[in-house]
């Protein structure tokens, strides 16, 4: 997730005005801000990619991209209590993490209570569970919300989150200007890849607009939505189908923002992408390099943006869990540092580096400060940040952008005749094309066409000892027990009038924050609220795809 910060516009000649303007390498060699192709463009030893910081920031929407300020270091984190969270959370910032992300819990995620009967042994497992304000509050205890930023990998319920948070800070003093962060909040992808929602795609997109235009008016240092390729790459997809269909969701949004009526340059800087950084090292260089190109070019022209920062795109980035084997665990440490390393030279504005025991657990404490050191390592001891772009001009690298932005594009046109990222996938097509992907890509693996280290080749008798993190199963009960004690002690008719409220209001197809907000502080429970939303809206059940 995917917290994503601005920073000051960097300018100067042609990108080259650098904060740290010399440089040594290890072996006391200079190091230059920035290298540009030998020659002219025309003379055909290279073609120019023009400078960082510049449209179409193929090379970087920063010119001096990490010699300014490095990547923010953001490891997901989140599990059985909010108590248990709040700790862990210390803990990462004792290390040198620089940001929070939180996981919530499969129920959280579903919009669902700790107490409902689908919640059972999911309670804390994955994530943390939130039910009320009094989770959030337990969760940012002694957390300053004004000094960090926040990301909440949240979808389906993400504006019910948000207002958690909100009523957080305004319990604290904290002017709400204050606050730093990202709501994931890509209910599309959803529909495509993780399969978590509440109500049909329409309504659904509806509750988006309404968080961005709440947050544009009113939490302007707050980024809405954070349009997530990583969950659509964990499906199965392949890169260029995680390029295209991520981007395809950014424009539905854009076209949903726009339809509210907010100007496009009065948002688009807020959002913010999250990918999925996989185990092909020049491809995945290439597909964020893509991306940005790609961003830059649809919201000037198709969109009318006249601001460069509507055409930056900023992003966070994950490695895959997808690529972790649960042989031989140790191995998953080196594909993690090759990973984050493309993510880095690919040039990401944060970053998270997954543990080598995810294919297990969550992760162990142990685990959890490799896999930050891992971004330290890259950080201040490879020379990687010395330099802007450093692959850039790169032969295969560049061959590799072009390919993948004809191919997102080629996608794009698909997705318009159907009318749109909404309607394509109510027909199911994304959903189809990334299963044959993914079929493919098994395919390949059993045939041993795809080597896997550990898993198809190179195999060696399991004599691994894991220390992996167990969730005990009496958080569910005191979760539970928490969630019956706030309903006791609150005012039930305030709750009452709250949701009524909300009902009222999502009929009247008003925004939904304000009076979520209101739900929310009078202690209605996330299952309360969402489930109001349900009897507004109606349920969603996916059409056959496959």
């Amino acid at each position: 997730m995917d917290g994503i910060e601005r920073r000051p516009k960097e300018v100067g000649d042609g990108g080259r005005a650098l904060r740290k303007p010399s440089f040594t390498n290890i072996s006391g060699s200079p190091v230059e801000g920035l290298y540009k192709a030998a020659r002219p463009s025309g003379s055909g030893y290279l073609r120019d990619e023009g400078y960082p910081g510049q449209y179409p920031y193929t090379r970087g929407i920063h010119a001096s991209l990490y010699r300014g300020r490095p990547w923010t270091i953001r490891q997901f984190s989140g599990f059985g209590s909010a108590a248990d969270s709040n700790a862990r959370f210390r803990f990462l910032l004792d290390q040198g993490q620089n940001g929070l992300s939180v996981a919530f819990d499969v129920p959280t995620l579903m919009g669902l209570d700790s107490d409902h009967p689908s919640s059972e042994g999911e309670v804390g497992v994955c994530g943390v569970a939130v039910d009320t304000l009094e989770d959030m509050e337990t969760l940012f205890s002694g957390i300053p919300l004004d000094r960090i930023s926040t990301s909440m990998t949240i979808n389906a319920p993400a504006a019910v989150l948000l207002a958690m948070y909100l009523a957080l800070a305004e319990q604290r003093g904290i002017p709400w200007t204050a606050l730093r962060g990202t709501l994931q909040n890509d209910i599309l992808k959803e529909y495509i890849a993780q399969k978590e929602w509440i109500c049909p795609p329409a309504s659904a997109v509806r509750f988006v607009s309404d968080t961005v235009v709440f947050c544009t008016e009113r939490v302007p240092r707050w980024n809405p939505v954070s349009i997530s390729g990583y969950h659509i790459r964990e499906a199965g997809a392949t890169a260029a189908q995680e390029l295209a269909f991520t981007l395809a969701d950014g424009f539905a949004y854009v076209d949903a923002c726009m339809a509210s009526g907010l100007e496009v340059d009065r948002f688009a800087s807020r959002l913010s992408f999250f990918f999925n950084a996989h185990i092909d090292f020049f491809e995945e260089i290439a597909k964020f390099r893509a991306a940005r190109r790609i961003w830059a070019r649809h919201m000037r022209r198709r969109y009318g943006a006249r601001s460069e920062r509507s055409w930056m795109l900023r992003f966070h980035t994950q490695t895959a869990g997808c690529s972790l084997t649960a042989q031989q665990p140790e191995n998953n440490i080196v594909r993690t540092a090759v990973e984050a390393l493309s993510a880095v030279l690919g040039g990401t504005q944060s970053l998270h580096t997954n543990a080598l025991d995810e294919a297990y657990a969550l992760p162990s404490e142990k685990a959890a400060r490799i896999a930050v050191r891992t971004q330290q390592i890259i950080a201040h001891e490879t020379g990687v940040a010395d330099t802007v772009d450093p692959l850039g001009g790169s032969y295969y690298v560049e061959s590799l952008t072009n390919r993948l932005e004809e191919e997102a594009e080629a996608y794009f046109e698909q997705i318009d005749g159907f009318g749109g990222m909404v309607a394509a996938i109510e027909a199911g097509f994304p959903q189809r094309e990334i299963m044959a992907a993914a079929n493919r890509y098994q395919a390949e693996i059993e045939d041993r066409e795809r080597i896997i280290t550990g898993v198809n080749e190179f195999v060696a008798p399991e004599d691994h000892d894991l220390e992996t993190l167990r969730i005990d199963p009496r958080i569910e009960r005191e979760q539970r027990g928490r969630l019956g004690g706030v309903r006791r002690r609150r005012d039930g008719a305030a709750v009452r009038q709250a949701l009524d409220a909300l009902g009222s209001a999502l009929r009247k197809g008003e925004n939904c924050m304000p009076p979520t907000l209101a739900a929310v502080k009078a202690y209605a429970s996330l299952g309360e609220i969402v489930g109001v939303m349900q009897e507004v809206h109606g349920l969603y059940e996916e059409s056959v795809v496959f």
